[in-house]
């Protein structure tokens, strides 16, 4: 077989997403760009790679024997990178990082300060969802990833560096709003405004509340913590959201935090990495900094007295 590196990787990319055009979205190729290398990769093997039921397509057995190669190079070609980059040592390398949505409001504070220590780095920064994140640590598509603690099933290894209270806001003029130790039970006759069912806040939320038998009525369901402040801000409901996130409202005085028994809910943020993965010098170095008492000084939550 006559192939290229990029046939398998754009072979790779529809495979992994089942889809020319979300393939061509991820490598930044046109679709007709993406058709014309697996057409070629399918002349190289003699074989066709997929078959189209209905609107879905979906590997072939030769397909499927293809794709397994193709990661196995990706793999090899990626400890590669990291040989390399080791060779060249922390001053030029490049991170790879992904972080859960509520980290972007610290992440890039901790990468400033990352990149005053070591000028020549270089960054990328994908801010996504849980889900998303724990598929990028099994394909391998990023060095580090900053979120909430992971499932324990998993084989990663999670470091937590940071607290993550999570606290109960509303808007100033609640009726709770000057009420101090206010019971639980006192909240089921609120609405609350919640993030989506997967995100680390959703879970951590129902766990604390189903431990302690109080039922909570959600009353709409948000994807992000910026769309939670706002419907509470706007009086649509109480919010559970990380005292990170607060810092600009509560100086303007646009949300108050609760005074409610038993919170924060006290939970953390970790480092995590998949057992056994190399880092690469700028990503361990990127590590031992979080690690180290520098960056703890850089974050200085809300208070949540």
């Amino acid at each position: 077989m006559h192939l290229t590196l990029r046939q398998l990787e754009v072979f790779a990319a529809v495979a992994r997403h089942g889809s020319y055009t979300r393939a061509a979205e991820e490598l930044h190729l046109s679709q007709p760009a993406v058709s014309m290398q697996i057409r070629q990769l399918e002349e190289a093997a003699g074989l066709p790679l997929f078959e189209k039921l209905g609107k879905q397509i979906h590997l072939t057995e030769a397909g499927r024997e293809v794709f397994l190669c193709a990661q196995a190079v990706g793999r090899q070609l990626q400890e590669l990178e990291e040989v390399v980059e080791a060779l060249k040592g922390v001053h030029t390398g490049h991170l790879r990082l992904s972080v859960a949505t509520t980290a972007n409001y610290f992440a890039t504070r901790l990468l400033a300060a990352f990149s005053r220590r070591y000028p020549g780095t270089t960054f990328s920064l994908d801010v996504t969802n849980r889900k998303t994140l724990l598929d990028q640590l099994a394909n391998n598509e990023t060095d580090l990833v900053i979120m909430g603690k992971p499932p324990e099933e998993l084989e990663l290894d999670a470091t937590a560096f940071m607290d993550n209270p999570l606290v109960i806001i509303a808007p100033p003029s609640h009726a709770l709003a000057r009420r101090n130790a206010i019971p639980l039970q006192k909240l089921q006759n609120e609405t609350f405004v919640a993030r989506e069912q997967q995100s680390g806040t959703r879970i951590a939320m129902e766990r604390f509340f189903a431990e302690r038998g109080v039922k909570l009525r959600t009353g709409m369901e948000m994807t992000s913590n910026s769309a939670i402040k706002h419907a509470v801000e706007a009086g649509l409901g109480l919010g559970i959201v990380s005292v990170h996130t607060l810092e600009l409202e509560l100086e303007a005085g646009r949300l108050v935090i609760l005074d409610v028994d038993g919170f924060p809910i006290q939970r953390h943020w970790y480092l995590v990495r998949c057992v056994g993965k190399r880092l690469p010098p700028v990503a361990q170095a990127f590590f031992d900094f979080l690690m180290g008492d520098d960056a703890a000084h850089l974050i200085q939550p809300a208070s949540v007295s």
